[in-house]
């Protein structure tokens, strides 16, 4: 079983060659959440696992985000779910709700690979499957081929990403994607529109978007006045330029006649 995804992740070169200049953005924020509530480490490939750390990730069945939440569950874990913010896309918070799942299942299970496998098939499902079968032994269960595949998929990324010349990817660190340096912004109201509110904070609209892909409107409402923490490039990070007033372009990328 294991053989078999190894042999998918080795190779499949593009995904994990993306999959390896991708890890430092998404391991510093994940390792030090998962460290901070006691679930195991290699946790983090679950994530990877679910959702190939795409940050807008949704499955056709409305699995959605890094942690690939189901709304019921994603609420139930403390996430906020609706039309204008969903923070299944928040890698924090869902990373938090994550923990929190796992911790839950730990205590039901007593180890970490049915806690794996449950947050794949759902706890539901495992738990039939327990009391059918009669054991709580992750490797001994007859589970569905997805299941069943799926604590061997976490196996398999963990042993490439870890070591990946033994497998033949060799990338320095120069060309992996850099940790961008971030800023909070607090919001404790409503905002009427995302675009000139981005301009505010000089950046635009597509990268305050790109950043807080939970806000999942052009607006925010915020009715209840919470407060909402934003993330943005620190400062001089990256130059914008703007249209004026007459619609004219600075700064354009080709020049007339370019392509």
């Amino acid at each position: 079983s294991l053989d078999r995804e190894l042999l998918s992740v080795a190779n499949f070169h593009s995904q994990t060659l993306l999959f390896l200049k991708k890890l430092p953005r998404y391991f510093h924020i994940i390792e030090p959440i998962l460290k901070k509530n006691n679930i195991p480490d290699d946790f983090k490939y679950l994530a990877l696992a679910e959702s190939s750390f795409l940050d807008k990730a949704a499955s056709p069945v409305g699995a959605i985000g890094i942690w690939q939440f189901m709304k019921p569950a994603a609420v139930g874990c403390g996430l906020e779910v609706n039309a204008e913010v969903d923070e299944r896309f928040n890698c924090e918070k869902a990373t938090q709700a994550a923990c929190i799942y796992l911790n839950n299942s730990y205590r039901e299970y007593g180890n970490w690979t049915l806690v794996a496998a449950s947050f794949n098939a759902g706890t539901n499902g495992i738990d039939k499957q327990v009391e059918l079968q009669d054991t709580k032994n992750y490797y001994d269960l007859l589970l569905n081929e997805e299941t069943a595949r799926y604590l061997f998929r976490i196996l398999s990324l963990k042993i490439v990403m870890s070591d990946p010349e033994k497998y033949g990817f060799k990338i320095d660190d120069k060309d992996k994607y850099p940790i961008i340096p971030l800023k909070e912004v607090k919001v404790t109201g409503p905002v009427a529109n995302l675009a000139n509110y981005a301009r505010s904070l000089d950046i635009n609209y597509k990268i305050l978007k790109y950043f807080n892909p939970w806000l999942r409107q052009t607006y925010l409402k915020n009715p209840f006045n919470r407060t909402y923490v934003l993330k943005i490039p620190e400062t001089g990070f990256r130059k914008f330029d703007f249209e004026d007033q007459a619609g004219s372009q600075k700064g354009s990328i080709t020049k007339e006649g370019e392509k």
